[in-house]
């Protein structure tokens, strides 16, 4: 099977590069619509992403008012995140078949819903966790935006293509910075308000301007076929684990982060949530770097160094130095490394993902990527509630660290160098 599965991503490789001189994108020339695509689908992506991060900045003052133990309300935050990685992987199938314009028009719609039910009925546990699951639906448009952008842009300028779409993660951020004091200056609707009407705007911005390339040709093959030979493909769980981590520990950090400074620093939840948006501003701001060093550089060893920075700087977190200075420091390079890793994946999915199965590729490995975030702030509740210490599980995020750089430069770096 290894053998069938090398011949045929070389196959696929050298189909794509024929592809590319046909149409003339050998020359690297950007098209004013490619920039128009990537423009969009960043924004919406940006919205989307604002929308999935809502609950996360109101956890620690939800926890109080309602008395939630730490993994009630860590799972609170961890919810959407599942949902919105497992919704990846058809999602990403349906963009292959149906083009990214319907996909992002209709997803951006329906994230609308959950957040205005969470706005205005959210005062009681099932209602606040029916909404944290749907809010899972803006979270699946990440498998929308890899495909439309990675359509539109040669092969030697999709790293740094999907790294700029990938700021769209700031969503995040803007959830974080925003949060509380829309909540606190114009009432607790405020920040649902807001981001509903943005998914409005998104959603008719990406009907009159989203448009796939001519060249297209949708898959005939079922999304269910399409993903199972997806799921076959090395290269794809190999990418799944690295985005998992580099990903996921973004991912983790964002929504449990503020939990975290808030026990183990004694921080209020505003001054939490601002050094929240913090970490996430550098990650997101590092994700274009490591793209765009993946296309100049050895796209594993951009990778592999990532990983093993970010254990090492996971295993100076562990040890709870005194937040000012080297805690500091250390959650920022964190930051910083994530980010950049991040980058680096999605621009070796964009190298190695065979042509017409990008989404699909996407898919997988966005929503390994999001069940990435979706564990640790389980893990970190459940290990704080049974000891009382977040040691163990920055120590567990070290060595996952260390073993994905071990990943990285053997049998990655093997597979790229074939292909």
């Amino acid at each position: 099977m290894s053998e069938h599965s090398d011949y045929a991503g070389e196959e696929s490789a050298s189909a794509e590069a024929a592809h590319d001189i046909r149409h003339g994108v050998a020359s690297e020339r950007i098209s004013g619509r490619a920039r128009i695509v990537l423009v969009v689908a960043t924004l919406a992506f940006l919205v989307n992403f604002w929308a999935w991060a809502l609950l996360a900045p109101l956890a620690p003052s939800l926890g109080q008012s309602m008395r939630l133990t730490p993994f009630t309300q860590a799972l609170l935050v961890a919810l959407p995140v599942m949902i919105g990685s497992l919704g990846r992987v058809p999602v990403g199938s349906l963009t292959d078949r149906y083009g990214a314009r319907p996909m992002f028009t209709l997803f951006s719609a329906l994230t609308i819903i959950p957040v205005l039910t969470i706005g205005y009925l959210g005062r009681s546990m099932p209602v606040l966790m029916t909404g944290a699951i749907l809010l899972g639906v803006g979270g699946t448009t990440f498998a929308i935006g890899v495909p439309a952008v990675n359509a539109w842009f040669p092969r030697r300028r999709r790293g740094m293509a999907l790294g700029l779409f990938g700021l769209g993660t700031g969503g995040t951020a803007i959830a974080s910075f925003t949060t509380i004091p829309l909540t606190k200056t114009f009432g607790p609707t405020a920040p649902f308000n807001t981001v509903a009407f943005a998914l409005a705007v998104v959603a008719g911005l990406c009907w009159a301007l989203l448009r796939d390339p001519a060249d297209r040709v949708a898959p005939t093959e079922s999304m269910i076929r399409r993903t199972t030979d997806t799921l076959r493909m090395p290269v794809t769980w190999q990418l799944a684990i690295l985005y998992a981590l580099t990903f996921g520990g973004f991912v983790a950090f964002s929504v449990y982060l503020p939990t975290y400074l808030k026990t183990a620093f004694d921080l209020d939840p505003a001054d939490a949530a601002f050094r929240t948006a913090g970490f996430i501003v550098l990650a997101v701001l590092a994700r274009p770097l490591g793209g765009w060093l993946s296309d100049h550089l050895s796209g594993t060893h951009v990778l592999g160094g990532c990983c093993v920075l970010a254990g090492l700087l996971a295993a100076l977190a562990s040890v709870e130095l005194p937040l000012i200075p080297i805690g500091t420091i250390a959650f920022l390079s964190l930051a910083a490394v994530l980010g950049a890793g991040a980058g680096a994946v999605f621009a070796l999915v964009g190298t190695l993902a065979p042509e017409g199965k990008v989404g699909a590729v996407t898919g997988v490995v966005g929503a390994a990527g999001g069940l990435g975030g979706f564990f640790p702030p389980l893990v970190m509740g459940s290990i704080y509630g049974t000891v009382g210490d977040y040691t163990y599980g920055l120590v567990l995020l070290a060595v996952t660290a260390m073993l994905c750089a071990l990943l990285t430069y053997t049998a990655l770096r093997h597979r790229a160098t074939t292909a």
